[in-house]
């Protein structure tokens, strides 16, 4: 019985690495610079395939990302953000020194090459090299010898190989930048003023949320990091500033999941003079416009499941909501009937959380979850929005809305509280008797007078979400935050 015959070793990624620095070794010692200087090109490689014309004398660079040898001649495809484009270099014409060292060139260098547009006999369109230059040495092997990365950790840790292996993830990440554009577009257009305010505080303000703390050694002093822009942008109000808006960082030192970072990107505007219903009109008119610029419709979210931007959108209160979840009698309930209804539902209910605090939790893991099409969720309970000013007809209740679509928050809005003596009590009410937690500044900016005012918080990264159809927030985000290894 003859033996069986091994299987082929497979070289480790060591072993590959040790290959690559031998083959810069040997460019090295054939004159070529493994890391070279700038090269002006004609055009992206995506540019000369849309503007192809025969004949043409071009300069291109990029990425080696495939590589056909046929003896006297190679066949290369070279890739960069606007696409790849086939090279065909040929030893007659490269000379024979060029061509024996191009042996050297590794998938994953970046090189560029000179020469003239032609078509192949297959129809592709090609540049037949008269000329190359090694430009940066991969030492590492592509992602899988590119045909794709899939494993998910190595796609967040690595965004830089995810995106070499993956198009559709370079698209997401194009159309996030196109996504922000018109929104910047469309508010400037609109009169909104671009404003930057501070990212690190002296007081974390502006919503209800567990700051990151540090210390700035020059004054001695605990800073945060924002968790929201919203008292500083408020003080421009008071300034005279009438639209203002902010794309800005927030950071929250709290949980991750499939829609939570703890770096996240916000939209905040605010229009002297409007309220809730101004804010309506704009986020709808904004998503409307941003939707139909980037994706050509008013379909977005998952394609198995698609949702309809279309407007008008439904507007439903905060209470009907939650009656349609618990029952028409949720309002008459006592407070233990209540927890009891809630855990029928589902829910983890503490025994000592009161009622506010039961219904919403029905709301936000059970109503919220549920409301696909965009619906603007009103008038909340106003124990839940400090900032915000009360409805005149319910003082238990705040001018409010959150905007839901696909079971998440994407826009919270206020009727914004302008009342410093109202305001200071919420404050101090928030604060449990720790005057060092009332933002005493802030409250000499109000006393100054502040018009009414409507303001918006945007999630930017599930907006991008919905309108990309991502799963998770990770997806929208170049770098988000990983656990450690193995944890």
């Amino acid at each position: 019985m003859s033996n069986p015959t091994p299987e082929p070793r497979i070289p480790s990624d060591n072993e590959y690495r040790q290959q690559r620095i031998a083959n810069l070794r040997e460019l090295e010692a054939r004159g070529y610079a493994p890391f070279g200087g700038a090269f002006p090109r004609t055009a992206g490689l995506g540019d000369l395939r849309a503007g192809f014309v025969e004949g043409r004398a071009v300069r291109a660079a990029g990425r080696v990302v495939a590589r056909r040898d046929m003896g006297k001649s190679v066949f290369i495809h070279l890739h960069d953000s606007t696409g790849r484009f086939q090279v065909y270099l040929k030893k007659d014409a490269l000379g024979d020194a060029a061509f024996e060292a191009f042996r050297f060139v590794d998938l994953g260098d970046h090189i560029g090459v000179e020469g003239e547009l032609f078509t192949t006999r297959t129809g592709e369109p090609t540049i037949k090299a008269n000329g190359w230059t090694m430009l940066g040495k991969a030492l590492r092997n592509l992602p899988e010898k590119w045909h794709g990365l899939h494993d998910v950790e190595t796609r967040y840790r690595q965004r830089y190989l995810d995106l070499i292996a993956n198009a559709e993830v370079c698209a997401v990440f194009a159309k996030r930048t196109r996504i922000i554009q018109e929104i910047r577009a469309f508010l400037a257009g609109r009169g909104f003023q671009e404003v930057e305010t501070p990212m690190m505080q002296p007081l974390a303000g502006g919503a209800a949320a567990r700051p990151f703390e540090t210390f700035y050694n020059a004054l001695n002093a605990p800073m945060y990091l924002r968790v929201a822009p919203e008292l500083y942008l408020k003080r421009l109000l008071v300034g005279g500033f009438d639209r203002v808006f902010e794309l800005n960082r927030n950071f929250r030192n709290e949980g991750l999941d499939r829609s939570h970072n703890p770096e996240f990107t916000m939209l905040e505007i605010y229009e002297a003079f409007g309220d809730l219903r101004t804010m309506k009109a704009l986020i709808e008119a904004l998503i409307v416009h941003v939707a139909q610029a980037v994706n050509g419709g008013l379909r977005a979210g998952p394609a198995e499941r698609p949702i309809d931007l279309t407007p008008p959108w439904r507007e439903a209160t905060y209470a009907e909501l939650i009656r349609e979840a618990a029952g028409a009698d949720w309002d008459a309930l006592a407070l233990e009937p209540a927890r009891e209804r809630a855990r029928g539902l589902g829910l983890d209910i503490p025994s000592d959380w009161d009622k506010t605090a039961v219904a919403h939790e029905i709301y936000e893991k059970v109503v919220e979850k549920s409301l696909r099409n965009p619906t603007f969720v009103t008038r909340l309970p106003a124990a839940l929005v400090p900032l915000a000013k009360t409805c005149p007809d319910d003082p238990s209740a705040v001018d409010v809305f959150e905007l839901v679509i696909d079971g998440r928050e994407i826009a919270p809005a206020y009727s914004e509280l302008n009342d410093p003596l109202e305001q200071r009590r919420r404050f101090e009410a928030q604060a449990a008797g720790d005057p060092s937690k009332v933002d005493e500044d802030f409250l000499l900016a109000l006393e100054h007078g502040m018009p009414p005012a409507g303001g918006m918080g945007v999630g930017i990264d599930r907006l991008v979400m919905l309108l990309t159809g991502a799963e998770s927030i990770r997806d929208v985000i170049l770098f988000p935050q990983m656990k450690g290894r193995g944890a």
